[in-house]
Formats: structure tokens, sequence, C-alpha cells
């Protein structure tokens, strides 16, 4: 089933050759795409008042996920498609690292995941992203569709159950910085503080 569904969407990558510079381009640079939303994130929670923690875990909840699929991969071993099923379109660049799980895909799930913590609209959006992202992953012919699901739940589960645990120490962390000179980058228009005041006074 894997890997008939990976052939009908290289197949339909035969089909759409309009197709192909887009969803390439994206497959390799969308991560940028994923870094614009994690500052969202924080730029939301910042002027909103809510959500602070889960915008400051979100990206560290990407990289601990990115870390702990990296075991993963290694023990799998898994070929990557381009090496298995010969004369397939491949729109990739070829690599020797194994498929399973996808790299981008937990980076994605893992982005996600954080900013549905953070807000709803905001998370569906990245939810959007990274369906396409895991889509255009096995359209150029790098990953097989489980490759891709695997990677989104690694993401989102290092990333949530993370959070369980981290929530309370950052919740800590944005409570001492608060009163601190960085208050700005937790609050907006955040007002001085009394430190700030008495030190401004001649």
């Amino acid at each position: 089933m894997n890997t008939r569904l990976f052939l009908e969407i290289n197949e339909l990558a035969r089909a759409t050759p309009w197709l192909h510079a887009p969803l390439a381009g994206y497959a390799a640079y969308g991560v940028v795409l994923f870094a614009v939303l994690l500052l969202a994130g924080w730029w939301l929670a910042r002027r909103s008042g809510a959500g602070l923690p889960a915008a400051v875990w979100a990206p560290v909840g990407m990289l601990l996920a990115v870390a702990a699929n990296q075991p993963i991969v290694s023990a799998m071993h898994v070929p990557r498609p381009y090496t298995a099923l010969p004369g397939i379109l491949v729109l990739a660049d070829r690599s020797t690292d194994p498929s399973f799980p996808s790299d981008h895909a937990t980076m994605a799930g893992a982005v996600a995941a954080g900013l549905l913590l953070v807000s709803w609209r905001l998370g569906l959006l990245a939810v959007a992203a990274a369906a396409v992202m895991g889509f255009a992953r096995i359209y150029i012919g790098a990953h097989y569709p489980l490759d891709v699901l695997a990677g989104f739940a690694v993401g989102a589960v290092v990333t949530l159950l993370g959070y369980l645990v981290a929530r309370g120490p950052i919740g800590a962390a944005l409570g001492w910085l608060d009163g601190t000179r960085l208050r700005p980058l937790l609050r907006h228009g955040a007002p001085a503080t009394a430190d700030e005041t008495a030190a401004a006074r001649p």
C-alpha cells in the first residue's frame, strides 16, 4: 500500500510538469515558511498576552523532535524510494540518508503541533503548510507516504509531550524575565519596570 501510493503520486508528478518547480522549491526551501510561522507565533502571543510559554517552546520542541528523529532514522535504515524503485521520476537531490521517518515532516509536524498550542488559527495554517510539505516530499521522489506520516507523528508527539514537562519551567522563567529589561520582548507595549523608571530619574 505504501509503495503503491508512492507510485501513484509519482505518476501524478509525471503528468504535471508545471508543478515540478514550485513543489520542488517548497520541498527544499519551505523550511523558511515554518521559521516565519514560528516568529508569527511569538508575535501573536506577545501582542495578546496569552500563549507565550507555548510560543517559546514551539521552536525548542521542533529542534528536539528533529534530534529525537535521528536515532530512529539510523535504526530503521529504510532506503530512499529512488534507491529501491528503478525508473521512477526523481525531482529531489539524491541523498544517501535513510528515508524513514522524514526529517522535513518531523520538523513540519513539530511546528504545527507547537503553534496549535499558541493559536488555533495559526496552528491550522501550519497544519496546512505541513501537509503540503509532506506531499511535496513524496511528489519529488524523496520519501514514501509512510515516511511522512511517521515524521508528522514523531514531531507532534515530542512537541506535545515535551510541552507538558516544560511549560512550568518556561512559565517561571518568563515570569522572572517580566521584571527585567527584556519585558518588551514578552509583552506588546509593556511599561518600564520600577527599576528602569528609577534608573531613568535624574
